[in-house]
């Protein structure tokens, strides 16, 4: 988390968790039945046009095993049956080189630098990342 925010309250994570189990657009990701992180969509407004931005997570023990660029790629999947935007945004923060090199791995393009406001109150450069479904 130290590239969105930082560290978070067991009750905020509580109620993330409950809000993406209802979601269709946030899957679980597990390897061998564990619990291994989360990936998802969801709809946003971006230079003017309503696009899919993509995020992910995966927990430290399950890191660089290759977890978060599969997972990528089924919910790139998932986002390609959805009803919605044929366009996808990531927006990792510049300084997060893994998220970054994921977002190459599995085919997006990176259009340029933004500034972000997150969380509320403070502000971020991220990359833009971008995919057509």
């Amino acid at each position: 988390m130290a590239h969105v925010g930082g560290t978070e309250t067991d009750a905020k994570i509580a109620d993330r968790n409950a809000r993406y189990a209802q979601d269709p657009h946030q899957l679980r990701i597990a390897v061998d039945g564990q619990p291994a992180g989360w990936v998802g969509f969801w709809e946003r407004e971006w230079d003017g046009e309503r696009v899919y931005e993509f995020g992910w997570s995966v927990l430290r023990a399950f890191q660089g095993r290759g977890v978060a660029r599969q997972a990528t790629l089924l919910a790139l999947d998932v986002a390609r049956q959805a009803d919605g935007p044929r366009r996808v945004h990531a927006f990792p923060d510049t300084d997060n080189a893994p998220s970054n090199a994921l977002c190459a791995r599995v085919g997006f393009r990176l259009v340029g630098e933004a500034r972000f406001e997150y969380p509320p109150g403070t502000f971020i450069t991220v990359n833009d990342w971008r995919i057509d479904l």
